[in-house]
């Protein structure tokens, strides 16, 4: 599992220069909600509010996105991908799926689905965001 997690890491880096890998799941949070608070992306990711306003100003610097007041309460501030990040969340995802059909073309059918199922039940288990 770690060399799983540094792979990711890496190819994060290698796909986008600006887009660390926990860049690029906020980003992918924000295009599948369509936008929130910074506190819902902290409580989904079981992260420190600071941690994640470090994040948030960061992609904010680089124009990925940006903050709208919530029409139903001027109060509150959603996040949203600007056209930029969604260019680069696009970009970056394509990328990975084309690593990742790289990677898995010579594993044979049987070999893909039962590693597809694993990852499912992975991610279904106590713990798991549902992102990434």
């Amino acid at each position: 599992m770690t060399i799983f997690a540094r792979r990711a890491r890496a190819s994060a880096g290698r796909m986008h220069p600006e887009l660390t890998l926990v860049s690029y799941t906020l980003l992918g949070h924000l295009e599948e909600q369509g936008g929130c608070r910074a506190t819902d992306l902290a409580a989904h990711y079981a992260l420190d509010k600071s941690t994640v306003s470090r994040q948030v100003a960061a992609l904010e610097r680089a124009g990925l996105i940006e903050r709208r007041l919530d029409p139903e309460d001027h109060r509150v501030q959603v996040l949203h991908l600007t056209e930029a990040g969604e260019e680069i969340l696009a970009q970056v995802t394509r990328s990975r799926r084309a690593a990742f059909r790289e990677r898995l073309a010579d594993w044979p059918e049987e070999d893909l689905v039962r590693f597809a199922a694993y990852l499912e039940r992975y991610n279904a288990g106590p713990g798991a965001t549902g992102s990434g």
